[in-house]
Parts: C-alpha cells; structure tokens; sequence
C-alpha cells in the first residue's frame, strides 16, 4: 500500500480557459483489469463481471476452488474471481472513512452488513449509496442463490469523494430500489433509441432520486452525474454544455461496434474524456452498446488516499488508522466477517433506526 497524494493544479481554470476546446482525449482502458482511472471529484471505480456457477446451501460456490489464492482472488478463473471471500464471493468486514460508495448492481445480488447495526440484500437493477463519513466498517458478499443453475453478476463500485467538511459526518446509506431509478428514452435516426437510467444527475430535465444528505451530489451546482447508457445501433445521444470546470469521462464498457464523437471512432473498452463545456454528440454504430457516464464539478482540495480512508492530510490519515485500531469505527456485531442473509431472503433494507423496506 502506499500514499497517494492528488493535488490540484493551480492554474487549472486558466489551463482550460486556454486549451483547443474541441479536442477529445482518448484513454485506453486496461483490459487485463477491472479498475478504471478516474478523475476528481471522482477517487475509483470498480467493474465486477463474473459468471458465477450454480451455489450450494451455503450460497458458495458449487465446483472446486483448488487452483485459487483463497482470500485474494481476482484470477479470473473460469469466468469467476473470489475475490476476497472463502466461501462466498465477495469483500468480507473492511473499514472506510472520507468518501462514498455507490454500488449499481446490474446482475446478481450483494449482501450488506455494516458495522452501525444495518443489513440488507440488493441487486437486479438496484443502487446502494454509502456515506462512510467519519467511518465504519461494511461487508458485501456476493451470496449465490442460484443452486440449478448459474449465478451471472455485474456491478459497479464508484467512489466519490466529499469535501473536508463533510469528511467526519455521521455514516449513513439509502437504497436506490431499481424501479425507483427514472430512466429517459431518447429518440434518434431510424426509429433507434437510447435509454439513460440516471443514477445521479439530471438529462431531459428528469431528476434522480436523492442521495445520502452529506452527499457531494446533494448539491446540485455541483453537476454530479452518473450516467448508465445503453445505445440501439445508429442511436445517437446529445450531451449538454455544462461548465469549464466539469470533469466528464465516458467509459465504453461493452459492445462489439464501435461509437463515435466527432471524427473519431472508439471501440469498447475505451475511457473518452471530454469536455464538460462543450455540447457533444455521441454516435453509435451499428451494433448495441453500454456506457457509463461520470462527471461532476471538482473538489478543489488536497486528496491523501492510503487505502480504503480518503483524507485531506498525512495526518488525518495516521489518526484514522490510530482510530480503527483503537475501537474498529464501532463494534462489529454480525457473527462472521462475509456473512450472508438466509438464502429466501428478498430484497431488503434494514437500516439503523429499525426501519425495513422491502421489495
């Protein structure tokens, strides 16, 4: 592990005042992984797509691990990682402090569990944001609930930073239940189309549901998007000037044509920076393909990230370390660190207060 120290160019503002505004900066993507590089206000972004098999009882996998570095097991093997799990994939009990995760579950299920006493089961379509704030511990286990037949997941896990201010708030988390999420439908040439399911942000005027209150993108001068994209071929989908100072990344997950944005054509598998104050048009090809927008204002602050705790200083980050020793954010009441709902269960919230929504 090490200290990772992003800071902010002084002259920003001036530098984008100056440069060629109609130039796009392409960035190749890393096949071989699944983390993608961001770009503030933005810290990391996760891309989980695994082919589970069919699960056991016990919602672990029901084949042989033999071969896997049991514990940390990104290997890809036949189609699946482990990831940190043993039994159930997943990421058992971890700490986090300073930011947010947002978790867009396109297949499959993630278990929750955290250290405030919460739990729930999500998946299909639904979105959990977390705000760590001044910390807490949380489980997510990828429970196989399938046992005749396969276990097919995908996820997304973005990390937003908040602002020094709101780095200490109390940690708190909403689901954002799938048929909650709007989503518009824009027409294009041909009778094609392009479905926008927005996570954060606005298009066409729909808004999104509301995040956690401490929330960077609770704000909306701060123009946080997070856009999921999906283009029929030949759709073609306009996107609005914003801001000089708006960071907007497009990241081209999936499809096997190619899009294009002004002269240039990009295939999957490709991070397309552009330009938040510019309108600019996205062309698709003739075959279907998946995006996911990310963009919002920058958090002009020093970012110290050592680990899973995002701070603004060196020595913040020493006291959060002192601190998880000291007393681990809090108990963790649950009797396993990957533990699992019972395999009927549906999907669920249940918060700190007793509340329990269910779907």
């Amino acid at each position: 592990m090490f200290v990772k120290i992003l800071k902010e160019i002084n002259n920003y503002l001036q530098i984008n005042a100056d440069k060629n505004m109609t130039d796009k900066q392409i960035i190749k993507i890393q096949k071989t992984g699944f983390q993608w590089e961001m770009e503030n206000p933005f810290i990391f972004c996760a891309h989980h797509k695994d082919a589970f098999p069919n699960g056991n009882k016990n919602q672990g996998v029901d084949v042989s691990l033999a071969g896997r570095d049991i514990g940390s097991d990104f290997s890809g093997k036949d189609g699946f990682s482990m990831y940190h799990g043993e039994t159930v994939p997943g990421f058992p009990s971890h700490p986090h402090r300073g930011f947010e995760t947002v978790t867009i579950v396109q297949k499959g299920f993630v278990d929750h569990f955290d250290s405030k006493g919460s739990k729930g089961r999500y998946g299909n379509g639904d979105v959990q944001w977390l705000t760590t704030g001044s910390g807490c511990q949380h489980a997510e286990m990828f429970p196989l609930i399938n046992q005749g037949k396969g276990n097919p997941t995908e996820l997304f896990q973005i990390w937003l930073n908040l602002p020094a201010k709101d780095k200490f708030t109390e940690p708190a988390y909403k689901m954002l239940w799938a048929e909650d999420i709007p989503e518009v439908k824009i027409a294009g040439p041909k009778n094609s189309k392009t479905t926008v399911r927005i996570i954060s942000g606005s298009i066409q005027g729909k808004e999104s549901l509301p995040p956690c209150p401490a929330s960077w993108a609770n704000d909306k001068k701060n123009h946080l998007g997070i856009f999921l994209i999906h283009m029929e071929p030949e759709a073609a989908f306009n996107l609005p000037a914003v801001s000089i100072t708006l960071t907007r990344n497009l990241y081209f997950y999936e499809g096997s044509g190619e899009i294009q944005i002004e002269s240039k054509k990009i295939s999957s598998s490709n991070r397309v920076k552009l330009d938040g104050n510019e309108e600019i048009t996205i062309n698709n090809g003739n075959k279907e393909s998946y995006m996911l927008l990310l963009e919002g204002e920058p958090i002009f602050e020093p970012v110290i990230q050592y680990g899973p705790f995002v701070m603004n200083t060196e020595e913040e980050i020493k006291d959060a370390f002192v601190e998880y020793q000291m007393n681990q954010f809090g108990c963790w009441p649950w009797d396993r660190i990957d533990p699992v709902n019972e395999i009927t269960a549906g999907r669920f919230a249940h918060y700190i207060d007793g509340t329990i929504e269910t779907r």
